[in-house]
């Protein structure tokens, strides 16, 4: 059965809205639990649904998953299966990382190549080359990635980009290795360093989380754990720029706000109040926001899932701004449905010129993935009319109630089957 979004604009936001887990670290955790025999317990889940789906893959390598609101139980057997098939696996990017994990455990692995969002290529070269310096054997047949390895053996590996999921892979693989792994040029994220906290409380050994350098000493066996998920920082700048874009006055909890340094930057740059506490952030807008410009770039940069609401943000704001995607060359599909919406928008490779208008104007329009999605939904906040907004599917895999929290903060928006 469809659904589609109506949201009539003119609604300042107001309220408190808290989020749970954050979506790009549980889904990695859930895959960490493959390299341990026995339960891992994950709490502060978010209730989206790409939990189920990897629950899915899991249980499809032998594992018993059991869900139950925010906790998730993972059981895995002595010798999970190899395989990942294409059916589990299409729905969404993430499943990938099951790979390195199935890799350190199995000597073994064979992952349908996976689906997810249409935000442009996204290939696994770097994950298969990090896992050929450990040792393996890896190559692309039938659609699937092959990993093999009689033994992985610790090395030192340069990544020519800080992917986030080379760079998980690679470390879930190495946890497991003889000797010592060194990752030079890792990812910095949060989820990264949530990661790595969670390996070495299953007795990994790993140092220089959050660091540009990621240094692993290998251990014989790991064993399950509890552990609770950061807070998602994507979903909590997601309601700060709602805020900012509809002049509300909206305070987001349960979430670090050092993880989103520069996104309250640029909202201060913008012309909004910013005030921080230990586990979350205010954020209120009393006049129309300033153009700002944007770069999205790896962390600590500005991510590139928050590009979508910057669009927003500067199609309505005083002045012209120019947004620059440096990670992903199809996000920019996102304007042509803000251009639906009255956006004044060009697009130039991989830049787009914004000059921001009053208001925008409602229109029917579609979601090509989770970030686009809300971000569309934060168009239909500050457009003249009702906004139909189509496939919000995908907004629903990244986004817990996310109808409810809008609601809550006074937006007037209604899911139509």
């Amino acid at each position: 059965m469809t659904e589609r979004f109506l949201v009539t604009g003119g609604v300042s936001l107001a309220g408190e809205v808290r989020v749970t887990g954050a979506k790009n670290s549980v889904l990695k955790l859930m895959a960490a639990a493959l390299l341990a025999e026995g339960t891992t317990r994950i709490t502060n889940c978010p209730e989206i649904l790409d939990v189920p789906l990897m629950a899915d893959v899991l249980e499809g390598l032998g594992c018993d998953v059991e869900l139950d609101g925010d906790v998730v139980e993972i059981s895995v057997p002595a010798m999970p299966r190899y395989r990942a098939d294409f059916e589990a696996v299409e729905k969404f990017r993430a499943s990938v990382c099951v790979l390195g994990p199935l890799l350190a455990r199995c000597r073994r692995a064979v992952v349908a190549l996976p689906g997810g969002d249409a935000i442009g290529s996204r290939p696994l070269d770097m994950h298969q080359a990090g896992l050929r310096a450990l040792g393996a054997v890896s190559r692309i047949e039938h659609g699937c990635v092959v990993a093999e390895a009689e033994r992985l053996s610790g090395a030192e590996m340069t990544l020519e980009f800080p992917s986030v999921g080379a760079t998980e892979n690679i470390l879930m693989a190495a946890v497991l290795a003889e000797g010592e792994t060194t990752i030079v040029n890792a990812a910095r994220e949060p989820d990264i360093v949530d990661l790595c906290e969670m390996l070495n409380q299953m007795g990994a050994r790993i140092t220089g989380a959050g660091s540009p350098v990621l240094r692993v000493e290998g251990v014989e066996r790991l064993h399950p754990t509890t552990h609770r998920v950061i807070g998602d920082r994507i979903v909590a700048a997601t309601w700060g720029i709602a805020a900012a874009v509809t002049c509300g006055d909206v305070s987001v909890q349960g979430i670090d706000p050092g993880h989103l340094t520069l996104v309250l930057d640029k909202l201060r740059a913008a012309g909004a109040e910013v005030i921080e506490s230990v586990d979350g952030f205010r954020i209120r807008q009393e006049a129309r926001p300033a153009a700002v410009n944007f770069s999205t770039l790896p962390y600590p940069g500005f991510p590139t899932d928050l590009q979508p609401m910057a669009i927003v943000l500067d199609s309505i704001a005083r002045g012209s701004s120019m947004i620059t995607e440096n990670i992903f060359e199809a996000r920019f599909r996102f304007v042509e449905e803000m251009v639906r919406l009255g956006a004044q928008a060009r697009v130039d490779g991989h830049h787009v010129g914004l000059q921001g208008i009053e208001r925008l104007s409602s229109a029917p329009v579609w979601s090509s993935d989770i970030r686009a999605g809300a971000g569309l939904v934060l168009a239909g906040l500050v457009a003249e009319g009702t906004t139909e907004i189509h496939d919000v599917h995908h907004i629903d895999r990244g986004y817990p109630e996310f109808v409810e929290d809008l609601a809550r903060l006074g937006a007037k928006i209604e899911r139509v089957r």
